[in-house]
């Protein structure tokens, strides 16, 4: 059974940072993304890594402002987020799962069987 602990979030000023942490147990060589949902939105991605490959993706949005990376001797992704902005508040996800490099690329939240409790991020003015 795999099992997703986050931790991390808080509240930030706008241009501000925070760092997220994902740490995974019971699987490994995972497709591990995170995910983000504000009040009334779709649950969206926000990157993910191949943590066998080393491989990573961006959504369009964050591109440039976090970056995802994994410790492997933890079993833990990070999602490093800089230059924050307003419209980056959400609940933030960690999802797990075995895919293909195709559907991990996707960051759709359909994809992904494994999911943590959710971290809290708002970002102000």
């Amino acid at each position: 059974q795999v099992q997703l602990v986050e931790s991390g979030g808080g509240s930030v000023q706008a241009g501000g940072t925070l760092r997220l942490s994902c740490a995974a147990s019971g699987g490994t060589n995972m497709c591990m993304g995170w995910f983000r949902q504000a009040p009334g939105k779709e649950r969206e991605g926000v990157a993910a890594i191949a943590t066998g490959r080393g491989t990573t993706y961006y959504a369009d949005s964050v591109k440039g402002r976090f970056t995802i990376s994994p410790d492997n001797a933890k079993n833990t992704v990070a999602l490093q987020m800089n230059s924050l902005e307003v419209d980056d508040s959400a609940m933030y996800y960690c999802a797990a799962d075995w895919l293909p490099l195709g559907a991990c690329q996707s960051l759709s939240a359909s994809n992904f069987r494994y999911w943590g409790q959710g971290t809290q991020v708002t970002v102000s003015s």
